[in-house]
C-alpha cells in the first residue's frame, strides 16, 4: 500500500504528525508512506525512516507571489506530481481548507476529519470519507486516532515519534553537557523574561551544563546574545537549520523551551524536556513524549524560575 500524509504546518504541528508515520510503518507491512509538507518544515519528515519521499509545498510564499508565473508553475509541477503518485489512499491530518484542496490533487481515497472534528469544517467536504476525533484530546493523540481510524487498527499504546538526532559535530559547541535554552517563538506574550533566562542559565552551569541557545531571525539572536552574555560558558549559536538543530538537541542532557515547535523536536527526540507556557495552555499542544517531558504554566501563569528549576534537576536526575 502507498500512501499520502497532508500535513504542511507549523513545525510543533508537523511534529505532532510523526508518530502518524510511526504507527503505519508498524501496523500495515511494506506500507509506503509520502508526505506532503510546508518546504520550511521538510526537514521533519525527513528525520523519519518510515517516510520513503518528502514532497515540499510552498503555500506560504505562493500566497505571496499569487500573481507570478514561476507560483503557477511550481504549482502545476506539484499537480502532477501527487497525481502520477500511485497512491491508494491520501490522509490529511491537519483538516484544514489549505491541506484538503492539496489532497484533491493527488490521486487516491482521501480521508480526513468529518466536519465536527476538522480544524476548518468546511474541509471535510473535500475527503471520499471522513471520521470523528474528539477535539479535547491532544493533537499528538488526535492525529493517531485519526490515523487508525482510517486504516483499521487500535493505536499502539505507546508513543513513539519514530526519529533519531543525526549526528552533529561543530567547533563552537563546548565539550561539557549541554542544556538547550529555546528562548525564541512567534509570539512576544510566549516569551519567558530575560532576567528569568539568565537566573536559570547561571544555576545550570554551575551544575555542570553548558547552556547553549538557539536563535532564527536577527531580532531572536540579539535575544540570545544577551541572555548568552550574562551566563557563564553559555553560547548562542549560529543559524542552524532545523536539521542541525535535531543534531545539537540530540547531543543536550537538557532542554528548557518558550511554546515553540523545537520545544516538541526536543520532546520526540527523548531529550529531557521542560517547557514553558505564558499565554497559551499547554493541555491539548504541550510538549508529549516517550522520556520526561513536562509543560509548566499556562496563559498569564508564567512559571517561576525556581519552578523551571526544581524540574530540571528531576529531568537531570533521571
Amino acid at each position: 500500500m502507498r500512501i499520502l500524509l497532508v500535513k504542511t504546518s507549523s513545525l510543533g504541528d508537523v511534529i505532532h504528525n510523526l508518530p502518524v508515520a510511526a504507527d503505519l510503518a508498524r501496523q500495515i507491512p511494506g506500507i509506503e508512506i509520502d508526505w506532503c509538507v510546508e518546504e520550511s518544515f521538510a526537514d521533519i519528515p525527513r528525520l523519519s525512516p518510515a517516510v520513503r519521499e518528502t514532497i515540499p509545498v510552498a503555500v506560504r510564499r505562493w500566497r505571496k507571489r499569487l500573481f507570478s508565473g514561476a507560483t503557477w508553475r511550481e504549482i502545476g509541477a506539484l499537480r502532477r506530481r501527487l497525481a502520477g503518485g500511485g497512491y491508494d489512499a491520501v490522509l490529511d491530518t491537519q483538516g484544514l481548507l489549505k491541506s484538503a484542496l492539496i489532497a484533491t490533487l493527488a490521486a487516491g481515497r482521501r480521508l480526513g476529519h468529518d466536519r465536527n472534528s476538522a480544524r476548518e469544517p468546511l474541509a471535510a467536504r473535500f475527503y471520499d470519507q471522513t471520521f470523528a476525533v474528539p477535539r479535547e484530546l491532544h493533537a499528538v493523540e488526535r492525529n493517531r486516532r485519526l490515523a487508525a481510524a482510517a486504516f483499521g487498527y487500535a493505536p499502539p499504546p505507546a508513543l513513539d515519534y519514530g526519529i533519531a538526532a543525526p549526528a552533529f559535530a561543530a567547533a563552537w559547541l563546548p565539550e561539557t553537557p549541554l542544556a538547550v535554552l529555546l528562548t525564541a517563538t512567534s509570539r512576544d506574550d510566549k516569551l519567558w523574561p530575560e532576567a528569568d533566562w539568565i537566573a536559570l542559565g547561571r544555576a545550570l552551569e554551575k551544575r555542570g551544563l553548558s547552556p547553549i541557545l538557539p536563535a532564527g531571525n536577527a531580532v531572536e539572536r540579539e535575544r540570545a546574545a544577551r541572555i548568552a552574555a550574562a551566563i557563564p560558558g553559555a553560547v548562542a549559536a549560529p543559524p542552524l537549520s532545523i536539521r542541525e538543530l535535531a543534531g545539537v538537541l540530540g547531543r543536550a542532557r537538557l532542554a528548557v523551551g518558550v511554546d515553540t515547535g523545537l520545544a516538541h523536536l526536543a520532546a520526540a527526540l527523548q531529550v529531557p524536556t521542560v517547557a514553558l507556557y505564558t499565554a497559551t495552555e499547554p493541555a491539548l499542544t504541550g510538549v508529549a513524549g516517550a522520556g520526561f517531558a513536562r509543560n509548566l504554566g499556562g496563559a498569564g501563569r508564567p512559571p517561576a524560575v525556581g519552578e523551571v528549576l526544581a524540574t530540571a534537576d528531576e529531568a537531570l536526575s533521571g
